[in-house]
């Protein structure tokens, strides 16, 4: 039987009684290992077998004990999302309060730190622990619009019974992801949700644009810094010689001298401190930090030299990331979560996986070889010396360490 897969749109237009029946039955026949005419959407399905094989319960979830107040004003001190708060309330509180919604913004954590809405709808939050200090990360809380966001690292509609957690079916939700466009880290989630009768096709775009007019204030604001920066390297290049340049701490070329400026982000050791590195593409250089970032003078010129041991730590997903022992020092790639999944993959299969195989135990569908072959492209170059193909495998010279959460 081939299965078909829900239109998000119709069932935030479909009558919610209706919209209910037909993804409860959904999700029934997942749960119970039954093939229907109808499934659920790509990012649903994803997330749903997720929680099956972690064997989360269906009808109640997980539930972590709340942050302490000192740890909730922490974490909003120290998240940049804190200085993007008023461009969510004027893009979001006021239509969310005239739909009967409450907006949230959640950490990379799923943490919830901060909530906004009228007095009825957050009372009604409150019976599920929707509250701030909670957690809504994927594993306790199952599929919803902040949990599988941090994981997905996209936009996700979350309607009635999509849920993966019974308790949550009377609400609809709408999440976002935002981006810091310094490092690429994921920042948080902005997350709007309501009872299931405020349901409306709109929610997702709204929520969507609103999160990426935070990104661009995030962006203005760094290149503000990067400005401020300018003006303390140039003289401080101005009494060098040979090969050097002057970026922030996130290594955002902001001065350069005796070579072509860097094209992007440069990729510093994690925890960086003065001393040698290598740096991709720069070579063998060392750091000295300077007000509001980093020196960086080349001292040897070059390619990263063999590679003799990878480390992929994927203890903090979504947050992952590889370190790379060689030659000339240990650096540090931080992972997207589908390339930390590749490189879980990969280290598995030491004798390699073709493009088909890879597309295979990713999606289960072995025809979708252009996204894993773009993707594989896209590691290798942060990866360099690590990785070789046909098929896609880590170097046979390289011991390789997976670290699970």
């Amino acid at each position: 039987m081939h299965t078909t897969p829900i239109d998000p749109a119709g069932l935030t237009a479909m009558d919610p009684a209706e919209a209910g029946r037909v993804l409860k039955g959904v999700r029934e026949a997942v749960l119970g290992g039954r093939r229907s005419a109808l499934g659920p959407r790509a990012e649903i399905g994803e997330s749903w077998q997720r929680l099956l094989r972690a064997g989360l319960d269906p009808e109640h979830g997980g539930r972590a004990g709340l942050l302490p107040r000192e740890e909730v004003e922490r974490r909003r001190g120290e998240s940049p999302l804190r200085t993007v708060l008023p461009v969510l309330r004027e893009g979001l509180v006021g239509v969310a309060d005239a739909a009967q919604h409450v907006v949230t913004v959640a950490d990379a954590d799923g943490k919830l730190l901060w909530r906004e809405g009228t007095a009825a709808v957050l009372r009604k939050g409150d019976a599920h622990g929707f509250v701030v200090g909670s957690d809504w990360s994927e594993p306790l809380a199952g599929t919803t619009a902040i949990g599988t966001v941090l994981v997905a690292r996209r936009p996700v509609l979350v309607h009635a019974a999509e849920h993966f957690v019974a308790a949550y079916h009377s609400w609809t939700c709408a999440g976002a992801p935002v981006t810091d466009p310094r490092n690429g880290r994921l920042l948080g989630v902005v997350n709007v949700c309501g009872p299931l009768g405020t349901a409306h096709p709109t929610t997702l775009p709204l929520v969507t644009a609103v999160t990426r007019l935070a990104e661009a204030q995030l962006r203005l604001a760094h290149l503000t810094a990067l400005e401020k920066l300018r003006a303390v390297a140039a003289p401080l290049l101005g009494r060098l010689t040979g090969r050097a340049v002057v970026t922030d701490g996130n290594g955002w070329p902001a001065a350069v001298i005796g070579m072509p400026p860097p094209q992007g982000r440069l990729q510093l050791p994690r925890a960086a401190a003065a001393g040698r590195y290598w740096i991709t593409p720069l070579g063998t250089a060392d750091l000295e930090p300077v007000p509001g970032g980093w020196l960086i003078r080349v001292t040897e010129p070059g390619g990263p030299g063999p590679v003799s041991r990878v480390v992929v730590d994927l203890t903090r997903l979504p947050r992952a990331s590889a370190t790379v022992h060689g030659a000339a020092g240990s650096w540090v790639q931080e992972l997207s979560p589908r390339h930390a999944e590749l490189l879980g993959r990969l280290a598995a299969h030491r004798e390699g996986l073709s493009a088909a195989q890879l597309a295979a135990e990713l999606f289960g569908d072995p025809t979708r070889t252009v996204t894993v072959r773009a993707e594989m492209s896209r590691l290798r170059r942060q990866l360099p010396q690590v990785l070789t193909s046909r098929p896609y495998r880590f170097a046979e010279s390289i011991e390789v360490e997976v670290h699970h959460g």
